[in-house]
């Protein structure tokens, strides 16, 4: 028997009766033998709720005390599940993200874990007790409460599946592993056995929402053995692993799309050296991820520059390309928002120049607009109207021959 590490989503514990659930999920996994540390995320939507209530205080609150508010939302949910293990009579402490000696970055909302001082755990598992963390929250070397940002449940898991050396971590969502594409929108998506990290990794940084890219990319660096399953199943999950037995010879392995994306262009920017370094590195100061990016040039001294960002981020780029308007020297900002980013993934691209080409004529065949693409030797991704996103997806599935295949992706709602 061995140390286990499971998360639970915000769905697993949306209810109290979900709660019990989960918490005779653990039992069974106690009862086998194992040591059981669990990471669990805010209840139901109940993150969603704390924001709206910020923003009815003030539409652009302390990216502070956002951290002090937003962390709330876990203690909720972990001390309910140790009540619940305390019912049906085994010993569980529940802990924050600090108790538990997860160190973080300074940056708020978006804090990368640096440590895991994992003294605290190691003694009350010694205990015999099942320890339940806090997901998505930490502590920075200053005191400061932080957040990882959006999926940061993932990345504590597996964070403390390494730090903890742990046999393996599983991630228990409601969904039952990793689809050729989200089932709700293609009916044929297949689910997988097994994916390689790397593959996964691409997956989740395109828009496969079922694992948070950083949990991936810690994954792969400290050998985490990963799984992911229903919460509210016994079925078979996917395996993350270092060499995933796929299948050979397909071209594409599957489809993923991302819903949040906004277009940014900025006009009549100088065209002289040092433009693109200027710009995005005030971007980057002032913590605005920048996905595609466009350079178009109109005459020898002026040019246009577009770029994707999240659509969460759209208002923060905007407020930052204004503060800084005069030192970048632009003319004006437009954006467009909306957009879809829908991309094709598969290692076989390498060897197969026309596959981009494919894409393109699938696209126009039902008529569907490209704004940007951006591709790399193992995926193309497109930027569409959202309103046309799942026309694109089940199109590009069936094209490349996805209805039958077993392997998968799916999507980031």
């Amino acid at each position: 028997m061995g140390l286990v590490v499971q998360k639970y989503g915000g769905t697993s514990v949306g209810t109290v009766e979900r709660i019990f659930k989960v918490a005779d999920r653990i039992v069974e996994y106690k009862e086998a033998g194992h040591d059981m540390v669990i990471v669990v995320s805010a209840m139901g939507k109940s993150t969603d709720v704390l924001v709206d209530m910020a923003k009815q205080i003030s539409p652009y609150p302390s990216e502070r005390e956002m951290d002090m508010l937003l962390a709330t939302g876990e203690q909720v949910s972990i001390s309910l599940l140790a009540m619940a293990l305390h019912q049906r009579g085994y010993d569980a402490i529940s802990l924050t993200g600090w108790q538990a000696g997860v160190v973080t970055e300074s940056i708020h909302g978006r804090a990368r874990i640096k440590e895991v001082q994992a003294e605290r755990i190691q003694k009350e598992l010694a205990r015999g007790r099942v320890v339940i963390v806090a997901g998505f929250q930490g502590i920075s070397d200053e005191g400061e409460v932080t957040t990882l940002g959006r999926g940061g449940s993932d990345t504590s898991a597996v964070a403390l599946a390494a730090g903890l050396q742990a046999d393996w971590c599983e991630i228990c969502t409601d969904v039952a592993g990793v689809y050729t594409a989200d089932p709700r929108v293609v009916p044929a998506a297949q689910k997988l056995d097994s994916i390689s990290y790397d593959e996964m990794l691409e997956l989740a940084n395109l828009g496969a929402g079922v694992l948070h890219p950083r949990s991936v990319e810690a994954a792969k660096k400290y050998k985490v053995r990963l799984v992911v399953r229903s919460s509210f199943s016994t079925e078979e999950g996917t395996y993350v692993e270092e060499v995933a037995n796929m299948e050979t010879g397909r071209v594409v392995s599957g489809v993923a799309h991302d819903e949040d994306v906004a277009k940014v262009t900025v006009v009549g920017m100088p065209a002289r050296v040092g433009t693109l370094s200027r710009l995005f590195n005030t971007l980057a100061d002032n913590q605005v991820n920048v996905d595609i990016i466009i350079q178009s040039s109109y005459d020898a001294d002026v040019t246009n520059i577009s770029f994707t960002v999240a659509g969460s981020d759209l208002q923060k780029a905007l407020n930052t390309l204004a503060a800084n308007q005069t030192e970048l020297g632009f003319d004006k900002v437009d954006y467009e928002e909306g957009l879809t980013k829908v991309s094709i993934v598969g290692a076989g691209m390498v060897n197969n120049p026309g596959v981009a080409a494919e894409m393109f004529r699938v696209l126009a065949e039902q008529e569907i607009t490209i704004k940007m693409v951006s591709t790399s030797d193992i995926k193309v991704s497109c930027v569409v109207p959202a309103a046309l996103a799942d026309l694109a997806v089940r199109s590009l599935h069936t094209a490349y021959g996805l209805d039958t295949s077993t392997l998968a992706v799916v999507h980031k709602a």
